[in-house]
């Protein structure tokens, strides 16, 4: 094994970068080639045909039979162009990546034998019947009752990969309960629509629908494929199970916006002009903080293309990898002791009039407008922090949040002091009194007549996991390998709730004879109050906040299969049941997966560890110490036993820490694999996940101890696995 390690380290040292050759044209002309956007559907498509497309996108209508028929003839025509050959439907099960059935375009000509045509009808692209039946469902569906069905989404475009169209679809069950991310996504995001807009009517009656836009910042590790394969651990969980921290991480964070290394450029930009052909549109790229670790982010857009747009970009970036001898890796803490991978959803409103709902305006009645959208989505996130908090939290994630400038498993909400200081004034002045703040920064507020509102870029705090950047939010907890549209969910949904109750007790003050800027005053200032708790500008970290957050009733929970409890609380029930993004049935069902996903993802860790363990490290532990007492006992026959002792006596305290070692070793992993038995013996899915959370998981950080501790005492050239300084300096 060691031979192994020191081949691949070998070979990794040589490689060179990948010429990757520059497109001559400008981005622009060949952007979006490989979708069906607005461009394709001009040429392909009638005018009638688009403007109807154009109006069902926009108003969420079902798509007429006569007009699928006319859309598909035109997207397989573009298609075939473009070497096309098959055609699937692109869809998001519970399993936070993505799913595809590939079938032929050709049909018989006639009857068979008699050659083949090639047919693509409206009722293939509208709908199919995948089956699917092993992906999870948590109980929604029987093995023997199978039928699942997928339905084309015409928001997102059909794009080509190879020779296959895909086309974005939801994937819901026979009875139609979803069965994927991209349905509920659809209807938090109409939720929140519908309820922003009856908000917004207050202020300009002109509004007609409002759009949900995010902006991700997908973070990730590469590491040499060599190494990758030398790994067990990374090859079959993601992070390294083992693994004492190099003398050189991040400490002196000179990798940090550093100058890219030539091998990840030439990754970088063929990834970015890859992506720029779906339509992707990559904005920035840099160093991240850990050795080795990147990130990439595109400008924003509206949320459900740009999740579409995340899912695909995790692909190309796997795909591309291989062509550099990279493995991408996106789990949320693959190495300990350094940063670990987030993806920040930097999340908005704003209306087909053009305005941001989260962007000081210059008017009194835009800047009314703002405050009013402002204290909503506090108050959102403070009703609903715990499921804020579930709705980010998986095995992976846990590990990183909380940890090496990831925020804590403390949903609060960074303003900055401006801002603060502002909310506090409302909610200490009477609505006759107009607000002033700091006349030399221009900034005042007055209900009754506000005047033009200047937000200052305030300081970022990196350890808030909700914080508002100046016209948005940074959802910073939300984990690299997510899917987006967990979060995009409980944040909508949350959002639209409380749009809604928010104009129900505006409108009840109207009826009483209060004007319309007073009533929404009032509303405001008792949602301030309201919402203080979630409102944090210090240390996340700190122990002080959290005792301060537990005293505030905010969820400080830890326990992930426990935290995942919030989805079906008397209130979350409520909340996505009177918006219809779930029902309470759909709750509970996926539950039921993130606990089965849990136990599974803590299962194979547990396994691989355990592997490693007894396969890998005992063996060379025990052959080095076998080399160490064979040391001693020549020492013995030339200098005789006393001399040979005290000169030994280095070497006599390395076999004996070996020993000690090895016997905590091999009895933590019996003890683990005895704790897994009982465990899986648990049917409550639940009940098992908090098994493996309670019993199972504490033995890892006992194991990685004393495997970490031999990896320092073995010699360096008998250690079987590439080790940290390997993994993450080679480049």
């Amino acid at each position: 094994m060691s031979g192994l390690r020191f081949q691949v380290v070998g070979e990794a040292f040589k490689k060179e970068a990948r010429y990757v050759e520059t497109p001559e044209e400008a981005t622009s002309s060949y952007f979006g080639k490989y979708t069906f956007g607005k461009e394709q559907m001009s040429q392909y498509l009638s005018k009638d045909t688009v403007k109807k497309i154009n109006e069902i996108t926009k108003s969420g209508k079902p798509l007429d039979r006569s007009i699928a028929d006319q859309v598909a003839a035109g997207m397989k025509q573009w298609a075939m162009e473009l070497g096309a050959t098959h055609y699937t439907h692109w869809f998001q099960p519970l399993t936070e990546g993505t799913a595809e059935k590939h079938d032929s375009f050709i049909e018989y000509a006639g009857a068979p034998g008699e050659g083949v045509i090639e047919e693509f009808s409206g009722k293939l692209l509208a709908q199919q019947e995948p089956d699917a039946s092993s992906f999870p469902s948590g109980g929604l569906r029987n093995t023997f009752e199978a039928r699942g069905y997928s339905a084309w989404d015409p928001s997102s475009p059909a794009f080509i990969v190879d020779d296959t169209l895909c086309i974005p679809t939801i994937f819901i069950s026979y009875t139609g309960e979803s069965l994927d991310y991209k349905a509920p996504l659809l209807k938090a995001l109409d939720a929140v629509d519908k309820a922003a807009v009856e908000v917004c009517k207050y202020f300009d009656e002109n509004v007609k629908k409002v759009y949900s836009y995010l902006g991700w910042e997908q973070e990730y590790f590469l590491v040499d494929e060599g190494l990758y394969a030398a790994r067990p651990d990374l090859l079959l969980t993601g992070r390294s199970l083992l693994g004492h921290e190099s003398a050189k991480n991040q400490q002196l964070e000179d990798h940090y916006f550093g100058a890219i290394p030539e091998r990840v450029q030439a990754y970088m930009k063929e990834v970015e002009f890859e992506a720029y052909k779906y339509g992707i549109p990559c904005k920035t790229r840099h160093n991240e903080v850990a050795p080795n670790q990147f990130e990439l982010a595109p400008i924003f857009g509206e949320t459900n293309l740009a999740n579409d747009q995340n899912l695909l970009i995790m692909s190309i970036m796997k795909r591309i990898a291989r062509k550099h001898g990279f493995r991408v890796l996106l789990h949320e803490k693959p190495f300990a002791g350094i940063n670990g991978s987030g993806k920040h959803n930097n999340w908005s409103l704003g209306t087909d009039t053009g305005v941001g709902l989260l962007t000081p305006g210059k008017t009194p009645q835009e800047n009314l407008q703002f405050v009013t959208f402002m204290v909503n989505i506090l108050t959102a996130v403070y009703k609903n922090n715990a499921l804020l908090k579930a709705s980010v939290m998986t095995a992976q994630n846990a590990h990183r949040l909380g940890a090496n400038e990831a925020p804590p498993a403390i949903i609060s909400a960074f303003l900055g002091t401006q801002l603060s200081q502002l909310l506090d004034k409302i909610e200490n002045a009477e609505f006759e009194d107009g607000i002033a703040l700091d006349a030399k920064k221009k900034m005042q507020l007055g209900i009754g007549s506000i005047p033009e509102v200047f937000i200052d870029n305030t300081d970022r705090n990196r350890t808030s996991p909700f914080a508002f950047t100046g016209n948005r939010f940074e959802f910073r907890a939300v984990g690299s390998s997510a899917n987006c549209a967990s979060a995009m969910i409980a944040l909508n949904t949350a959002v639209a709730a409380q749009l809604k109750e928010f104009k129900a007790k505006v409108d009840e003050k109207i009826a009483a004879g209060q004007s319309k800027e007073k009533a929404i005053f009032e509303v405001i200032k008792e949602y301030i109050k309201l919402s203080k708790p979630i409102r944090f500008d210090g240390n996340g970290y700190s122990d002080e906040w959290k005792a301060e957050a537990a005293k505030r009733g905010l969820d400080c929970e830890t326990s992930v299969p426990k935290i995942y409890d919030a989805y079906t609380t008397k209130e979350s029930v409520e909340l996505f049941t009177k918006t219809g993004v779930f029902t309470e049935k759909e709750l509970h069902a996926r539950n039921e997966v993130k606990w089965d996903t849990y136990t599974k993802k803590i299962q194979i860790e547990a396994r691989v560890l355990g592997d490693m363990i007894i396969s890998s490290v005992i063996p060379v532990a025990t052959k080095y110490q076998g080399l160490l007492l064979d040391s001693v006992t020549k020492m013995e026959t030339v200098f005789g036993k006393e001399k040979a002792l005290k000169l030994s006596e280095k070497t006599l305290q390395s076999i004996e820490q070996i020993s000690e070692h090895i016997a905590v070793l091999n009895n933590s992993v019996e003890d683990m694999v005895n704790a897994r038995k009982v465990a899986n013996k648990i049917e409550s899915e639940k009940d098992k996940a908090i098994a493996y959370h309670d019993t199972v998981l504490p033995f890892f950080d006992t194991i990685r101890y004393h495997a970490d501790k031999l990896e320092l005492l073995i010699d360096d050239e008998m250690w079987p696995l590439p080790k940290y300084r390997e993994l993450l300096f080679i480049r």
